[in-house]
């Protein structure tokens, strides 16, 4: 068995699972009762409603306008940021007032709807839930909605008695029989007021008329009411209770609903704001005032209402109070003094808001951190949150399952245990709508209880339900039976080590798991829907599916009858009848019953004429969905209502569709269009908030429900529309829990059905819904930004059905198309216009931690749903850069498991966009796909080192570079600056035959993975490389093709045969247009057999054809298919080519002659002859630019011809290039038309047409022979392939080097085809192979310098920007630091062996193998000074680089003077690694067993340490910070710091025995503190030099080098791989950076090449690594704590070449040759100066010029 699957993320899966973490005890009753499948344990808020943060706001409306807006505006975003960031949950506020027309804040269904709400919110919120703002008003009672007709009539008697006036009443009231008891309803507004329904839309005026009615007629009810009930209560006829309804106000009602008998626990979630104003009644009389209490008037008198005013403090200073006191409920009181004058004016409010804003915001974060927990369960863990998915599934449905049925008994019946033996699983079937997912879903439920109920109350049964279709996992076999078996392991603490990957190794597990149940454990097992499994694994042949089960194991699934087949296969599978429970239509009667039922239940029924109707309907249908549609749409049937046979539906589709009519009857048909669609069209549903924010987008809902003078900031839609419409669509519009997040999404497929029809039909707005999905998801809208509403006053009227957002710039030119005159194009005015729709940022991940970047909640809603618009609305370049050049989204998917998703996701954009750099992208991340899904944190740098060489080729890659440096240090704090990585890169294959011999010819075509092949047996095939298809073909079956040829517009493809014949075929559509004979007027062929054709050309309306050994040039015209005429040659024709524009054809012929001809008259121009005649025009050249034609011979001389007279061409230039007797293999001029390359087969030649030279020649090893080259995109390279290789070369032309080899694994490569238009490449193997290689990233490869020797030594100069190598040649290379190109060389005449730079880098001292030494100046690369004599082993410079130290082993060492090359003294002591200590006084060095320090001045021996016989000093270092003293190593381990100022042992340590048997290498911290000691193991050990103390460090493989940083925070080692772990793609070691204050690995970054040199600069900590194949790789360290450093990234040169779009320009490389002549020869111990010599370096004179090497001399 292997290692699991990786998208379930634990990989040994117990106990490291869901089962073993500690679970936290609040948490573990819950998920024990998910795990078992006890569905009726689970609390309400956590399944299905998710964990949404819901807050209730209970106000009066009108005195906390203020207060409620800016908390809108302000505040809620920020919490609902706070609750996003750090839960992963939403903050959504219940306030319905908010948006609402305030002439409906007292409408009953207002009301009602929000008790409705209060309710849920506080049953389900996850956090706060309540939150009262009480003011000094207490409200108008309500006008009742409805009335039960004992009560009303009742009160309509007191009315009478107490002399009111009641016709207002029995006007708008009326009586309905079909409540159970009777009651009498108020009569809809709309119906009553006259021109009600016209005036919502028409003018305001009619509005305000209707509005002011209306006031009157509900005050003058509540006044009837109130005095009535008052009379009632005072007589006792009325109960107080019952009295209550028609006396409170809502803010009464809803406190006590909400605070009233809670517990003090709940009652923590809830808070009140209470705002007091002194000496209010004052100012009763100002009109303002009105709004903030309660008046009355009294014949003119305005004052305040008494009786509302004691209800009020009843409330707020009794009731709230004494809740206070039982509980800890959170009540805040204010005080506010009015304004003398004005009452309580606007500032005075606007500073009592400012201040409840602030506290609420505390209040809330308060609450949530005490009562939302951290939940990161779903998110670790994707089978719990599958379970989870089901569960809530489960709820929801059987919630909805209204008409129990025999079935379910049937079902139940089969639950219990039974006596005898094995069992099989049972079959519920029925057609579609017949309700068997609903009973299902009820068996899940009680399925726990049932077993419970019978077998006792000890017994722990397992319920195992999977919804089949409504989530990934669970539509695909395979995650399906993983997801059972693993949820069984749980349950039965069973140990599964690995999860197999076969999937019959799966079924055996599943059936291995099964025979673990008990009977104090049964198992049952729900299936729902067989039919919606995908057909991998062929699924729907239910071989996986166990017949025969143990005794405790129950297994229950649901098919539809004739889907798939699977009911048959069920029926083969099981025998037993009894096994098998259909679901069939009920009679009328039952359902009628059933209907009646219902009604009753919410105190409904229907009158005996209604019902005649409902009968006829069930007689048409009685499914369960059927009848509930039709419950649906009685139970708000009046008695006086008209019913007719079209009042109901006969289908259950129509049904839906009248259902979804009358929704946008109630609520606005623009509104619900939309709401719908975008539920509709979104991948996996919305949720409330998510569609609260895309409505809020959409203009057009918005210019539908917006009332012109509500436009204001925040602009969203009310929350009012989406309560009413989750309400009337209650049951089919259902809840479902996915990772913490509650999505609507429809109850079954039938209502996705009809309401994709019906709103989703147009595709216009199909495609602009999608869009603003994506730019929802995208974020685009958030953090404030504004987008422009485009619709003012007189537009409200004229919004047609289908008018949709645009983008913002249509938007932006609309809107100044509509006010052309207001204002011209400036930004205030789309200001003016633009509003704050207050949508929520999207990050691909919310952070909870900045510093622990690992702890996060994935936005898993944005990763659902992005991609998918983004492909709807054809946003390619959104999904290009917005997601898949996202580092962000790229590291989540790999750090949650999803690599292979994303792979998905980048070939879906691939094949969306055809963006190589995607392709490129792809293979990257495959051959990475081992190391970053181990290690996702190393990313960044893996895909820097990747992209970096090749971004100049495909710069789009630029963007996610850029992307990498900004995020990739929070999780590597490597970042590599210049990348010699070699690019592991393989072509598109395609197998065309069994050998290369059938291939007559490919053509490359203008699309780029398309070619055209002819194959020998007479096929010509049109391939698509890249998917391997064969789009077309053509058979000359009749004959052999000799040859194929497309003109340049591709319209015509021409095919040469044996017979002789041309056939011109229509190139797109494959038909042969006509067939052409090419004749010859007379035969020249010596043995008298048939000439064939020998070749052909086709200019843009012609072909020419010739045969062997002829002199004719048959001329065919490609339209009409017929011969047009012949060119008559001198000689035998050998080869013709055409102008590019088609107007002259030049024809080659024996004797190196050619003839021009006229194309369009056939009449022959001119004739010319080279002067060396001796062979045959092999190839002409046309360079149309230069007016210059080239012949070149089949010896490969060349002859130019200027052609500006094309009657009479003059000679330019002769060529001969006759050198080497070998054959001219293939010729090709550069795009440019700069150069000319001449491949033969012993050698390249590359010619410059500006100047008719050779510039470049590359020659062949003696065995070797060329197949063919061609030059690069840019002709700074040639790529080539050689005989009998099955390699590809890549030679860079300034320097002559091989810069990468690419292996082609289908055999020998025997042809090269370039294709002009892509700069693509094909390659023939001699296996009958095609491959297409990408130029652009070859010649990348290209770009990496390399010296071609392993790299022993580098110095970096003292600004770091220059580095200098040694690489054991004669020569040292400058590479500059920024670009990693290579500058200057610098020659020796012998092997370089040391090489030192002074601090500012501008001279450099080097010695060589053949005793000189050399001075250089580093900018000009002269060679200035050179002093011949004596072999040098260690050349040093003073720290003031005035002196230089040169140590000999023979002769006496010496330290001279640099600026004039004078000795200073000589030292007779030879030294061995000797340093010069900081202050320039001493050279410390070793011999033996000695430590000596030298003085530089006399050059003797100063201070010394001897050590004792027989032990010798391993190693010694200087303290940076301390310059008098030196730590060193002796042969028995002990450790020494001496001070070399007093010759005394500070301290010594002693080390463990043995310890430093291979000491490879020793550090020391710039303090002294601490050394680190590595002795090439997998330790590093770091020992405290102070007290002694060693701490080992274990690292992550055998350690090969390590270097400490300036200021000793940082070890940066490179360590070798253990072997175990070879499943990298040729990883050779790693590089490694470790803080050492924690010891913590900070960054690690793969090295593909064998490192031989490690380097770390002193100040800005850069690291250098020298490979062994003579390049180098430039890295930084960006700690994320160091906040400076990650601006040197962004100013750090090769991004800066990154950044701009030209591509790099490399520098020219220049080499510089050493002095041949010395200026001083060291004797024994003088010097001898020759007599011309500079006697002062700093003004030297006339500089030598360098001698140029043969290059240059080519070159110049």
């Amino acid at each position: 068995m292997k290692r699991m699957n990786p998208r379930w993320k634990a990989s040994p899966m117990w106990p490291s699972g869901v089962g073993s973490r500690q679970p936290n005890p609040r948490d573990s009753a819950l998920r024990r009762a998910a795990i078992s499948g006890n569905v009726l344990a689970l609390p309400p808020f956590h399944v299905p409603t998710g964990r949404a943060v819901r807050v209730f706001i209970c106000a009066n409306p009108d005195d906390t306008e203020a207060e409620r807006n800016a908390l809108k505006e302000h505040v809620y975003p920020k919490l609902r940021d706070f609750c996003r960031e750090n839960y992963g949950v939403e903050f959504q506020v219940v306030d319905l007032y908010w948006g609402v027309d305030p002439e409906e804040w007292d409408s009953p269904d207002l009301q009602r709807l929000r008790m409705k709400l209060l309710e849920d919110c506080l049953k389900t919120s996850a956090g706060p839930c309540f939150v009262g703002l009480v003011g000094e008003k207490y409200g108008s009672i309500r006008v009742p909605g409805e009335v039960e007709s004992a009560e009303f009539e009742m009160i309509l008697d007191a009315a009478v008695e107490a002399g009111l006036d009641t016709r207002l009443l029995e006007e708008w009231y009326c009586r309905d029989e079909n409540a159970v008891p009777p009651a009498y309803y108020l009569k809809p507004k709309a119906q009553m007021l006259k021109n009600y329904q016209n005036s919502m839309e028409s003018s305001s005026a009619a509005k305000s008329k209707n509005d002011k009615a209306w006031r009157g007629v509900s005050d003058e009810i509540k006044k009837i009411f109130r005095t009535a009930v008052l009379q009632l209560q005072e007589k006792g006829t009325m109960k107080s209770v019952q009295a209550k309804k028609f006396l409170c106000s809502p803010l009464e009602d809803e406190l006590d609903f909400a605070l009233g008998k809670q517990t003090p626990a709940f009652l923590k979630k809830c808070v009140c704001y209470i705002r007091k104003i002194a000496n209010f009644d004052r100012h009763a009389k100002l009109p303002e005032m009105a709004r903030y209490m309660d008046i009355i008037t009294d014949a003119d008198r305005v004052m305040r209402n008494q009786e509302a005013y004691e209800r009020l403090l009843k409330v707020r200073d009794e009731f709230i109070p004494t809740v206070v006191a039982a509980s800890n409920l959170r009540v805040y009181s204010s005080v506010t003094h009015c304004d003398m004058k004005l009452g309580y004016s606007q500032e005075v409010e606007s500073h009592y808001v400012e201040g409840l804003c602030k506290q609420f915001y505390e209040d809330m974060v308060d609450i949530i951190q005490a009562t939302v927990q951290q939940n990161f369960d779903a998110e670790t863990d994707p089978m719990y949150d599958e379970l989870l998915q089901h569960l809530s599934l489960c709820k929801t449905f059987s919630s909805i399952y209204e008409y129990k049925s025999e079935a379910l008994d049937l079902v139940q019946e089969y639950l219990y245990p039974v006596k005898g033996s094995r069992m099989s699983p049972l079959v519920v079937y029925g057609g579609p709508c017949s309700g068997k997912t609903l009973l299902l879903a009820e068996v899940a439920k009680e399925a726990y209880s049932w077993l419970q109920k019978e077998m006792g109350p000890e017994t722990d049964p397992v319920v195992i339900v999977r919804f089949i279709g409504t989530t990934d996992f669970s539509t695909d076999l395979r995650t399906l039976l993983q997801s059972i078996c693993e949820q069984i392991a749980i349950n039965y603490r069973c140990l599964i080590h690995f999860l197999p990957q076969k999937i019959q190794e799966m079924r055996e597990l599943l059936v291995n798991l099964l025979g673990e149940s008990s009977f104090h454990r049964p198992l049952v097992i729900v299936l729902d829907a067989l039919e919606q499994l995908s057909d991998a694994d062929e699924a729907r042949k239910l071989w996986w599916l166990p017949a025969h089960l143990p005794r405790t194991v129950r297994i229950v699934v649901s098919t539809l009858p004739n889907k798939h087949g699977i009911l048959q296969k069920l029926r083969s599978l099981i025998h037993d009848e009894f096994r098998y429970v259909e679901l069939i239509q009920r009679d009328r009667k039952a359902c009628s019953q059933t209907l009646k039922q219902q009604l009753l239940s919410v105190k409904r029924k229907v009158t005996s004429g209604q019902q005649i109707y409902v009968n006829e309907a069930l007689a048409k249908c009685t499914l369960p969905m059927f009848v509930n549609l039709i419950y649906r749409e009685v139970v708000n049937w009046r008695s006086h209502k008209d019913v007719d046979d079209t009042s109901l539906s006969a289908t259950v589709h129509d049904s839906i569709e009248r259902l979804f009519f009358s929704v946008e009857d109630k609520l606005g048909s623009r509104f619900v269009f939309r709401a719908l669609g975008y539920i509709t069209m979104s991948k996996a549903g919305l949720t409330e908030m998510e569609l609260e924010d895309i409505l809020s987008l959409d203009n057009s809902v918005l210019g539908d429900i917006m009332v012109s003078s509500n436009l204001k900031n925040p602009l969203r839609v009310s929350y009012d529309l989406i309560a009413r419409l989750r309400e009337e669509l209650d049951g089919y519009l259902i809840e479902r829990q996915v990772r913490n997040v509650t999505l609507m999404v429809w109850a079954n497929r039938h209502l996705h059905l009809i309401a994709l029809k019906l709103y989703l039909s147009n595709e216009e707005d199909v495609h602009q819904m999608h869009s603003l999905l994506a730019e929802y998801f995208l974020g685009a809208w958030a953090g404030g930004r504004k987008k422009i509403f485009h619709c003012d006053n007189n537009h409200f009227a004229h919004f047609s059905h289908h008018n949709n957002p645009q983008q913002q710039q249509q938007q932006q030119q609309q809107h100044h198309h509509h006010h052309p005159s207001q204002h011209g194009h400036d930004k205030g005015s789309a200001d003016k216009y633009s509003y704050d729709r207050q949508t929520p940022e999207q990050p691909w991940v919310f952070q909870c931690n900045l510093l622990e970047p690992d702890i996060f909640f994935v936005n898993h809603r944005k990763m659902t749903e992005l991609v998918y618009h983004l492909t709807r609305s054809g946003r390619t370049d959104d999904l290009m850069y917005g997601v898949i050049m996202n580092f962000s989204w790229l590291y989540t998917m790999i750090k949650i498991g999803h690599f292979d998703k994303a792979l998905t996701d980048i070939d879906l954009a691939y094949s969306y966009s055809q963006e190589k750099e995607l392709k490129f992208l792809a293979t990257t991340l495959r051959s990475i796909k081992v190391k970053v899904t181990r290690n996702p944190a190393s990313l960044s740098a893996e895909l820097q080192q990747r992209l970096l060489p090749v971004v100049t080729s495909l710069p789009k890659l630029r963007h996610l570079l850029l992307e990498c440096d900004k995020d990739g240090p929070k999780y590597c704090s490597i970042v590599p600056l210049h990348s010699s990585m070699d690019v592991t890169y393989s072509p598109e294959r395609l197998p065309l035959c069994s050998s290369y011999m059938q291939i007559v010819e490919i053509i490359p075509t203008l699309a780029p993975s398309i070619v055209i092949v002819a194959l020998e047996d007479g096929s010509v095939s049109t391939w698509d490389v890249e998917s391997r298809q064969l789009l077309r073909q053509i058979d000359t079956a009749r004959s052999v093709v000799l040859g194929i040829r497309l003109t340049t517009d591709e319209k015509y493809l021409v095919v040469a045969t044996t017979k002789n014949t041309l056939l011109i075929y229509d190139n797109h559509k494959s038909c042969l247009l006509s067939e052409v004979e090419v004749k010859c007027s007379k035969h020249l062929g010596v043995t008298g057999g048939v000439a064939f054709i020998n070749g052909f050309t086709l200019s843009s309306q012609h072909a020419l054809a010739w045969l062997e050994a002829s002199k004719e040039v048959n001329v065919i015209d490609l339209v009409y298919g017929w011969p047009l005429y012949q060119f008559h040659c001198w000689y035998e024709v050998t080869c013709v080519q055409c102008s590019p524009d088609g107007m002259y054809a030049f024809c080659g012929q024996y004797l190196n002659t050619t003839s021009i001809f006229h194309l369009g008259s056939g009449d022959k121009l001119a004739t010319m002859t080279s002067e060396f005649s001796g062979g045959f025009v092999k190839s002409i050249l046309v360079l149309d630019t230069l007016n210059q034609m080239v012949m070149i011979d089949n010896e490969g001389s060349l002859s130019v011809w200027n052609t500006k007279e094309v009657t009479n061409p003059r000679l330019m230039e002769d060529y001969d290039c006759r050198g080497d007797d070998s054959e001219v293999v293939g010729i090709e001029l550069s795009e440019d038309q700069r150069s000319i390359l001449i491949c033969k087969a012993r050698s390249i030649e590359v010619l410059d047409t500006k100047v008719w030279k050779m510039v470049e020649k590359f020659k062949a090893k003696r065995t070797e022979r060329f197949v063919a080259a061609v030059l690069s995109k840019n002709g700074q390279s040639i790529v080539a392939s050689m005989e009998n290789t099955s390699s590809i070369f890549v030679w860079r032309r300034d320097s002559g080097q091989c810069m990468a080899s690419l292996i082609e694994i289908s055999g020998a490569i025997v042809k090269l085809i370039k294709s002009t238009h892509h700069n693509l490449l094909l390659s023939v193997a001699s296996s009958g192979v095609l491959s297409v290689w990408d130029i652009d990233i070859i010649t990348a490869m290209s770009n990496i310098d390399k010296t071609g020797k392993r790299i022993l030594n580098l110095q970096l100069s003292g600004r770091e920007d220059f580095i200098y190598t040694m690489d054991g040649s004669e020569s040292i290379h400058k590479w500059n630091f920024n670009t990693g190109f290579i500058e200057m060389v610098f020659k020796h005449e012998g092997l370089v062996e040391n090489c030192v730079l002074t601090t500012s880098g501008d001279l450099m001292v080097t010695s060589d193998d053949k005793s000189s030494q050399y001075i250089w100046q580093t900018t000009t690369g002269e060679n200035i000074f050179r002093i011949n004599g004596q072999k040098i082993t260690q050349l040093l410079i003073t720290h003031n680089d005035q002196f230089v130290v040169s140590l000999c082993e023979q002769n006496a060492s010496r330290v001279w003077r640099l600026a004039t090359g004078h000795k200073v003294c000589n030292i007779l002591v030879t030294l061995q690694h000797a340093l010069i200590t900081t202050a320039n006084t001493f050279l410390v060095g070793t011999t033996k067993n000695k430590l000596l320090a030298v003085s530089l001045w006399s050059g003797s021996v100063s201070k010394k340490f001897i050590c004792d016989d027989g032990i010798t000093i391993v190693n010694f270092k200087l303290i940076p910070d301390c310059p008098d003293y030196v730590v060193f190593i002796t042969s028995t381990e002990t450790v020494f710091i001496w001070s070399v100022a007093d010759e005394s042992v500070c301290r010594r340590v002693q080390m463990p025995a043995n310890f430093l048997k291979n000491l490879e290498d020793f550090q020391i911290s710039p303090n002294g503190k601490l050394g680190i000691v590595s002795k090439g193991d997998e330790n590093i050990n770091v020992l405290d030099l102070h007290s002694g103390k060693l701490r080992l460090v274990h690292a992550a493989g055998i350690i090969w080098r390590q270097k400490l940083s300036r200021d000793g925070r940082y070890l940066v080692y490179i360590c070798f791989r253990n072997c175990e772990e070879d499943d990298d793609a040729g990883v050779v070691s790693n590089l490694i950076v470790m803080r050492l204050a924690d010891g913590k690995s900070i960054g690690t970054c793969s090295l593909y090449k064998t490192p031989t040199f490690l380097c770390l600069s002193q100040r800005a900590l850069n690291i250098i690594v020298g490979f062994e194949d003579g390049s180098i790789g430039t890295y930084t360290v960006v700690d994320r704590v160091d906040a400076a450093l990650k601006i040197k990234i962004a100013t750090s040169n090769s991004r800066q070449i990154v950044n701009n779009a030209a591509q790099k320009v490399r520098p020219k490389c220049s080499t510089h040759a050493f002095k041949t002549i010395s200026d001083c020869i060291w004797r024994e111990s003088t010097e001898v100066f020759s007599r011309d010599s500079p006697i002062n370096l700093s003004d030297s004179g006339e500089a030598e010029t360098t001698t140029p090497t043969k290059k240059s001399e080519l070159l110049q």
